[in-house]
């Protein structure tokens, strides 16, 4: 099978590129896959291909950028030319830009694509239904989120042409069934990126890491991680070290700096910046504590995930899909109230000063992410992706630009 699979990539700063990384080096080993095309975006950088091992060939096919209106003429010229046999996007609301054209148009690719004849298959990481916009970034006010929620609302609907939309949490798949009354919708996990041999658990010597990692200042925010961090400082002689991995979020750049600004005068507070690839089990099994100081959720937990492989413990807030996503797929810890520090520094506390705890919270993430491996989410959707090829065959259509064009207009 030749798979194109539309996603923003390593080097990319993008959304989902590390998602994208771990799914090309899943896919790349499976038997069923003879060829990947990476339709991706446009970096300085070269892409990152450099896994071990054998694996099938990889074409990369640089398409599109962040914000570009063509995206829409682009991709679908790319996915003519390189006749897949199938079609998988990577996609979140925000996918192919933060401004709202380019990134509604970038949406509606797969209804394009399935025109075309080409068996596609959309990944949602998240879906309006279930974001608060204005936490999110998005929406600043009730007009605004109701305008943004009618958009999204239609732009769901060009996803959901897709031939199979998949999505990662069972909520998701209730709300969209529910409100769009499409039966094309599976449940396919997140899965974890890597699954490194059962740890230690042991910490290294010096403090103990307390450690955030992510794109922060819309519903991720550290100010109460490190507030909490010092609340357990002055009760207890334990050394701590603040560890903020990651960097801002498009909707809110600038946003790490003024919080360095303004805690300057905090002791062991390091800020990390992008984390590349090869640093990122180094920088999880550095940690004590993985925290998730977030208001609100938009979707599965890449980050979660990646705490279990790595055999973390997790102080994370009960909040919406985060707390479906612990129970459903058996991860486990320390629940906090988001909007009290008080609360944050009492659940970091419990773990730090409590090995045999923290080493029990660990080894159950451990178990949880070895449930779902990425070569069993890559075969899910090889097994879907020939499931749709049955259906409908292999064919790709030759539609013009022009006929794609007069499509969206009626649209």
């Amino acid at each position: 099978m030749k798979i194109a699979i539309v996603t923003a990539y390593p080097p990319s700063k993008v959304t989902l590129t590390e998602y994208a990384y771990y799914l090309v080096k899943s896919f790349r080993v499976q038997n069923r896959v003879d060829e990947i095309v990476l339709l991706c975006d446009k970096t300085e950088g070269e892409k990152d291909l450099n896994f071990e091992g054998d694996g099938c060939k990889i074409t990369v096919k640089e398409c599109w950028e962040f914000n570009s209106y063509s995206n829409i003429l682009t991709i679908r010229n790319a996915v003519a030319q390189t006749k897949p046999d199938a079609v998988l996007y990577n996609l979140q609301f925000m996918k192919f830009g933060d401004k709202k054209v380019p990134a509604a148009l970038g949406l509606m690719l797969p209804f394009i694509t399935k025109t075309m004849g080409v068996p596609t298959v959309s990944l949602l990481h998240n879906i309006m239904e279930t974001v608060d916009l204005k936490d999110a970034g998005f929406a600043s006010n009730k007009l605004l989120a109701s305008i943004f929620n009618f958009i999204g609302t239609t732009l769901t609907r060009f996803v959901l042409a897709s031939d199979s939309v998949a999505v990662t949490i069972s909520k998701y798949v209730t709300t969209l069934k529910g409100k769009y009354k499409k039966n094309n919708i599976e449940l396919i996990p997140h899965g974890s990126f890597e699954l490194p041999p059962e740890p230690d658990y042991k910490l290294p010597n010096g403090p103990k890491q307390v450690m955030a990692f992510g794109k922060f200042g819309t519903y991720k925010k550290v100010e109460i991680m490190i507030e909490a961090v010092e609340q357990i400082r002055n009760r207890t002689n334990e050394n701590i070290e603040i560890v903020i991995a990651g960097t801002d979020s498009p909707n809110t750049p600038g946003y790490l700096d003024e919080v360095a600004k303004k805690y300057a005068h905090v002791s062991q507070l390091r800020f990390t910046g992008y984390v590349p690839e090869a640093d990122v089990q180094r920088i999880f099994e550095e940690s004590a504590v993985t925290v998730f100081p977030y208001t609100s959720t938009t979707g599965s937990s890449g980050v979660l995930h990646q705490a279990g492989s790595y055999g973390k413990a997790a102080v994370l807030p009960d909040l919406g899909d985060l707390g479906i996503l612990v129970r459903e797929e058996g991860y486990a810890g320390e629940f906090f109230n988001p909007s009290e520090a008080s609360s944050l520094a009492d659940a970091i506390e419990k773990i730090i000063i409590n090995d045999a705890y923290r080493i029990e919270l660990g080894k159950t993430n451990y178990k949880a992410a070895t449930a779902w491996p990425m070569s069993r989410i890559t075969n899910m959707y090889l097994d879907l992706f020939e499931k749709i090829q049955r259906k409908r065959g292999k064919k790709v259509s030759t539609t013009s630009q022009e006929e794609i064009k007069e499509i969206l207009v009626h649209q």
